[in-house]
């Protein structure tokens, strides 16, 4: 009998295969309304990205509030993928919606401050740190100046990233480990450079070879993410990050830490909850409520050195910033997002719903002897359909099960969840209730009933 994640391969089909109708059968309004109107974008999908979702097609949503979305075929669905993380607060808090309301009568974007702006920069340093901050669009582009500033101050040519890790589509971090040695990652379109020029990765959680790469002297910059979020989720060992700025100090380099999907670890991210001391912060996706916005900031230090150095630069362009980024519309958001809706109290509300998922997840598992595992960073909550705990992005790329994954996905949503497309990421909002968590643990408990009973 051959077996995937646990599960008889042919049990796993069926299952798979009457979802798929199930689901199909079920929004015949999508299905209509994307064959007649889909054919102008390439692909069919306006994002390449939505491709990634596993169902027979695309849902098509009508409406979105709180932690619920609301599709064209009238179901409505318990949304814990919030926009991977992009409405991780919720669909329009309310704070946001009508800041956006109240700035759209007085401007979009005129590449000058406001006295908002002058509010969110305290409100920056009171959530995150005493950091000197830029605003960005998203966190692709916050990474990519982040990269530049710690080229520009150290002098020196590579970064150190880990394997599988997630910071956008920087070009400079698309690489992975491949027998032994950093390369481009497999799959990439048009990357014509030899990205080893640029960066150099070693996997997560491995102080030894971190140190090896920085005693080269060729890396200006560690970038992180505290919790490796992209794949299957992988914990720091304990005395990982101390490692890390023991070593970055020592040697000479800075350390940036993305939070862009650890935001999710607590107020002020994973960085104030576990006290990190970076050189360079980044944070995106949900800091405006969902407006696009990202934020970077340097620490006192790492200002100064960086004002030195542009200071003795040539005349010219920096290749940093871009016109639509500080806009006003962003501040507003911000300013709203920071002071009313990413709040302690509401953290604590998310936490305390994101333990309940967990637990209700992993008795499920442990009641039909699965060999998978569940893992949480605050109110993140993902379930692995592989043994655990993973230490490296080696490990977790292993532990993917895109088979399991992709028919689990459909008869989530089949039972009114939706869960993040890219592996099995779920998200607690502050909209989010007892109830909603309640009915995903019953969904996810009766779909394992089908395929493990």
């Amino acid at each position: 009998m051959t077996r995937i994640a646990g599960i008889d391969a042919d049990r796993l089909t069926r299952f798979a295969t009457r979802e798929a109708k199930r689901y199909a059968a079920a929004r015949p309004k999508a299905k209509a309304a994307l064959d007649k109107g889909a054919s102008a974008y390439l692909s069919g999908v306006p994002l390449h990205w939505m491709k990634d979702w596993p169902m027979p097609h695309l849902p098509l949503v009508a409406r979105a509030k709180g932690a619920r979305i609301t599709d064209i075929d009238g179901y409505e669905i318990d949304d814990f993928c919030l926009g991977d993380t992009g409405s991780m607060f919720g669909h329009s808090p309310e704070p946001v919606a009508k800041a956006i309301r109240a700035q759209a009568n007085r401007g979009l974007t005129y590449m000058l401050p406001t006295e908002d702006a002058l509010e969110v920069g305290r409100l920056l340093q009171d959530t995150f740190g005493p950091f000197r901050w830029q605003i960005a669009t998203t966190a692709t582009d916050a990474n990519r100046f982040a990269i530049r500033v710690a080229r520009a101050i150290t002098g020196r040519p590579k970064i150190l990233v880990f394997n599988g890790c997630y910071h956008g589509t920087v070009d400079d971090a698309m690489v992975e480990l491949s027998n032994g040695k950093t390369a481009n990652r497999q799959g990439l379109m048009g990357q014509v450079a030899d990205l080893s020029q640029l960066a150099t990765c070693v996997e997560f959680n491995d102080l030894a070879a971190v140190e090896a790469a920085l005693a080269t002297g060729e890396i200006a910059a560690i970038l992180t993410e505290p919790v490796m979020t992209n794949s299957c989720m992988v914990l720091p060992d304990a005395g990982f990050h101390d490692g890390l700025r023991t070593l970055s100090r020592r040697y000479g380099a800075l350390l940036i830490i993305d939070e862009t999907h650890t935001i999710s670890s607590g107020h002020g991210g994973y960085t104030r909850v576990h006290s990190l001391s970076p050189d360079i912060f980044v944070v995106g996706k949900c800091v405006a409520g969902g407006l696009p916005t990202a934020v970077w900031g340097l620490s006192e230090e790492t200002a100064s050195r960086y004002e030195q150095a542009n200071a003795n630069r040539a005349p010219g362009h920096s290749g940093m910033g871009t016109t639509l980024s500080a806009n006003p519309l962003q501040f507003a958001c911000l300013k709203a997002n920071l002071a009313e809706v990413m709040t302690a109290k509401n953290y604590a509300h998310m936490e305390k719903l994101a333990e309940r998922l967990a637990h209700g997840l992993k008795k499920s598992i442990a009641r039909y002897k699965a060999p998978w595992h569940v893992v949480r960073a605050g109110a993140r909550v993902e379930f692995i359909c592989a043994p655990g705990p993973l230490r490296n992005g080696a490990e977790a790329a292993l532990a993917h099960q895109p088979a399991v994954e992709s028919a689990l996905h459909t008869a989530l949503l089949n039972r009114g969840s939706l869960i993040a497309p890219f592996h099995n990421m779920m998200l607690i909002s502050p909209a989010t209730r007892k109830r909603q968590v309640d009915r995903l643990i019953a969904a996810f408990d009766e779909s394992l009933t089908d395929l493990f009973a």
